[in-house]
């Protein structure tokens, strides 16, 4: 939304512009198992607007009347270089910071899309649909054994891990960068874990990130 603006975790803001948010599709394998998805043989990317940001510690104010609203949690990472056809070392520098984020989808919507063979904005790219978090710089998290969780309520939802990810977060980069310029401000969510599931108004999330983040947000 406009009044989205990057942040670390102290506060600071980062002088960037959000710029578009690339998102993979069934990066975890048990994810793409629970909804009855194929593994595909490349990363399957789409995209959210910038309009779809919002902070994920305001209450998420999610679409009525739309069917169900699901969570995602993902990692996220905040690109800081330009990026065009990178290789694996300029994808690696160009990563800025790391975060967490929620892809919400409107569920029913997006099966109907699938059944049909079209995009999946409709269910991906509304307005709100990416909480996302403020960004640990880089050099704290080593990228490839990083740790996030999600509870609601109290009772653990999702648990990721980078070692479990189908496409690892560089190549992933550099592949997506192969398609289509990254620019400074620009996301990539690397894809969520098993366990997605409804929102419910009420309901209270709690996400961490290692020990670096930890963050609550309320449905409303």
């Amino acid at each position: 939304m406009p009044d989205y603006q990057h942040h670390w975790k102290d506060g600071t803001p980062v002088h960037l512009p959000l710029g578009k948010i690339v998102c993979i599709g069934r990066n975890y394998a048990e994810h793409a198992k629970e909804l009855n998805n194929p593994v595909p043989d490349e990363p399957l990317l789409f995209i959210k607007p910038s309009t779809a940001a919002v902070h994920i510690t305001r209450p998420l104010d999610i679409p009525k009347d739309l069917g169900e609203v699901h969570f995602e949690t993902e990692l996220a990472v905040l690109i800081g270089r330009p990026l065009t056809n990178a290789s694996a070392s300029e994808a690696e520098s160009a990563i800025l910071g790391y975060g967490l984020a929620l892809d919400l989808t409107l569920r029913d919507i997006q099966s109907k899309l699938k059944e049909k063979g079209q995009p999946w904005e409709r269910a991906k790219a509304f307005d709100g649909a990416c909480p996302l978090s403020p960004f640990v710089a880089a050099d704290k998290l080593p990228r490839d054994n990083i740790h996030f969780t999600m509870d609601i309520d109290g009772e653990r939802r999702q648990t990721g891990d980078t070692r479990d990810m189908l496409n690892p977060i560089v190549p992933l980069i550099a592949h997506i960068s192969s398609h289509f310029s990254l620019m400074p401000g620009d996301v990539v969510l690397t894809g969520t874990p098993k366990g997605v599931g409804p929102l419910r108004s009420g309901q209270t999330l709690t996400l961490e990130l290692e020990d670096l983040l930890f963050l609550q947000t309320k449905v409303t």
